[in-house]
This record gives C-alpha cells, structure tokens and sequence, in this order.
C-alpha cells in the first residue's frame, strides 16, 4: 500500500468522527458518526484554515451574493469579518457548529476543538458562541 493510502486510511480510521446534518436547532449541523471521547478535537483538519481578518470597507465591492454567503457562514462584528484563508470553496465542518447554552464542545485559544464530556453516536455537536466569541445570543 502506498504511503499516501496508508495516510488517508489511518485519517479515516482515527480521525474521522462527525457527518453534516439536518439540525433540529437551527437548519444545518454536525452530528457525531461514533462515540467521542471527552477532550478529544472531534474536527481535526490537514487543511490550514485559519482566518483573515478584513474590514467592512476592505469588502464593501464584493458582489451581495458573496456578501450574504460570508455573513451567513464567517464570524463577523462592528470590525470587520474573520474568513478562512482556504477560502469559499472549501469546506470547514466547524462552520455548522451549532449555538447551546449547554454545549458539548468548546473552541480552544489555539483555534483547536476539544469535546466537553463524551459525545454519543448521532449526537449533535454544539458550542456556545458567547463563550468562545463573546456575543450575545437569544436562542
């Protein structure tokens, strides 16, 4: 077996714990497909998707359409917006990370996700955004 299979194939063995779905709190969210473990980062990426910071006004040209897709899915405020610097195009599971006040995973300083207490299998993943963004949220 090549070294890259054997890559992908421990990722897929050992790092692969949660699927998009259908979210009875808010439209879409990410759904554990097995037992997590408490403490463990159920989202880890080969991917770098750190975010770069803009300005309303670096943005203000930006076709509505782009606009209303990185109001809906990037972290924003009275500053500016936060988007990944994979960009658009590439998908980040944590985006659909769902808002509780009674959450099972938090947001770490380093940007890194880490499980509260064990998650079951089917289980919706959320954060309280409050927390780890320092907003306000009625719902």
């Amino acid at each position: 077996m090549s070294p890259s299979k054997k890559k992908l194939l421990k990722h897929l063995t050992t790092e692969v714990y949660c699927r998009i779905g259908v979210s009875p709190l808010h439209g879409v969210g990410v759904f554990a497909l097995r037992a997590i473990p408490r403490g463990l980062n159920p989202l880890p990426s080969w991917l770098d998707n750190a975010g770069v910071q803009f300005t309303h006004q670096e943005l203000k040209l930006l076709p509505r359409g782009v606009k209303t897709q990185i109001k809906t899915f990037c972290y924003y405020d009275d500053d500016g917006f936060v988007i990944p610097s994979i960009g658009m195009n590439s998908f980040d599971m944590s985006i659909y990370l769902n808002h509780s006040k009674t959450p099972n995973v938090k947001m770490k300083k380093s940007g890194k996700f880490e499980t509260l207490r064990a998650i079951r299998s089917g289980e919706e993943l959320t954060m309280d955004y409050d927390h780890s963004f320092g907003d306000t949220h009625v719902f």
